[in-house]
């Protein structure tokens, strides 16, 4: 059951990639995402799974993985900081689904002769699962390191090394210490180093939930991509979408201003509006038609009293305003007509406003209903969840911190 699960996601996400249409700015300025979600799609077809182990330097880290190697693989030194650089090592480990496993060191995140930190950390942070390693209680530093994963959906494992230098009654202590300062709203397993304890309960983990782990981060690693894409495609839109809503503004200011007839002057604005609406809805991929549009225009009016004040109430007060001033022309030798000017220039200007209000709430509006039309990795994420919710715990902070709404509101005209 599990073989199929994994490779319908896969087939899934080669069909999600398959349909996205780059372009070559695109290509260029992602190209780095590109590649590395790439790299996961092919593990995830291979079945690979990476498990990194990090911390601060001495700990232990490279000792652990030759412990679940049985043999020394990674090097190890009495001098702190004896890995510099990111290493790998495949672990002969018999599964069911997966392939391969590979175990990956890394240096001591508080070593200081590193000489691309970011590159490390955007290494390890593709991982399917993190080995934390500890030997004693957790530091602020530390701290901020595993939320930094917790954030990002991965699933960590604290593993507290170098034991037998506290007797029973510290190390309760410590162990204490260490799970009031974990997140309460997610489980956090601390593993001790003794013996085989922390080879056994990583290989039962890996029986269990290591298919699991690699879906997920496969996914998890798609839908950052397609934030970045969108975000991307958002920025280039909203210029887009303010020329529009300018043309449209300026168009609507000069026939407001003009026109003496009111019945005229609010068809024509709604017919602009309508078609506001239909050219940003084709900035946003979503080509709407005329009933569509009017059906926007009508709920963004309803639900924004300001804006069906405007449109009507304001515009047709100094509509007939106008009108008395014609009509009252003959008989005051046209001073009556000086007002006439100021007032028009007025109308044109909340003309002007008030289509800049329906181009923002119509933009808005069009580009929630163009993410219900997109094949979104996270709503993938979010149908596993359902069925299995003990597993992605990580995943749904991860969603949960992502919030798409807040993050692309900016990029909103």
């Amino acid at each position: 059951m599990e073989e199929i699960n994994i490779d319908k996601n896969y087939l899934l996400l080669k069909k999600w990639w398959e349909s996205i249409d780059l372009t070559n700015y695109e290509k260029s300025n992602l190209n780095k995402d590109i590649i590395s979600f790439n790299q996961q799609l092919f593990r995830l077809k291979e079945k690979q799974l990476k498990i990194g182990i990090y911390g601060k330097s001495g700990v232990g880290k490279s000792s652990i993985l030759n412990l679940l190697l049985n043999k020394n693989e990674f090097k190890t030194d009495i001098i702190n900081g004896s890995t510099k650089n990111i290493e790998g090592k495949e672990w002969s480990f018999k599964h069911k689904i997966l392939k391969t496993i590979e175990l990956i060191d890394s240096p001591g995140f508080d070593f200081c002769d590193i000489k691309d930190p970011k590159n490390i950390f955007s290494q390890i942070n593709s991982l399917e699962l993190v080995l934390f390693t500890i030997t004693g209680d957790i530091n602020r530093n530390e701290m901020s390191q595993i939320n930094s994963f917790i954030q990002n959906g991965k699933k960590v494992i604290i593993l507290l090394n170098k034991i037998d230098t506290w007797n029973g009654h510290d190390l309760k202590n410590i162990l204490q210490n260490i799970r009031l300062k974990l997140p309460q709203n997610i489980n956090i397993p601390i593993i001790l180093n003794s013996k085989n304890n922390i080879k056994n309960q990583i290989t039962d983990l890996i029986h269990k939930d290591g298919v699991s782990l690699l879906t997920v981060n496969s996914l998890q690693l798609a839908d950052k991509l397609f934030l970045k894409i969108k975000e991307q495609r958002l920025k280039r839109r909203q210029r887009e979408a303010q020329s529009i809503i300018g043309k449209f503004a300026t168009i609507k200011a000069s026939g407001v201003a003009l026109n003496p007839l009111i019945f005229i002057d609010i068809a024509g604005g709604f017919a602009l509006d309508t078609a506001l609406v239909s050219e940003l809805s084709k900035v946003y991929g979503l080509n709407l038609k005329g009933e569509s549009a009017r059906k926007i225009i009508k709920k963004i009016s309803i639900n924004n009293i300001f804006l069906g004040a405007t449109q009507i109430g304001i515009n047709t007060s100094f509509n007939l305003l106008r009108k008395i001033f014609l009509a009252t022309a003959p008989f005051t030798n046209g001073l009556s007509l000086l007002p006439y000017g100021p007032v028009a220039i007025v109308q044109a200007a909340i003309s002007v406003r008030a289509t800049k209000i329906v181009g923002k709430l119509a933009a808005k509006e069009i580009f929630r209903k163009s993410k219900e039309c997109l094949l979104d990795p996270s709503h993938i994420i979010k149908k596993i969840i359902m069925k299995e919710p003990d597993i992605f715990e990580y995943t749904k902070i991860y969603l949960s911190n992502k919030n798409l709404d807040n993050n692309f509101s900016i990029f909103l005209p």
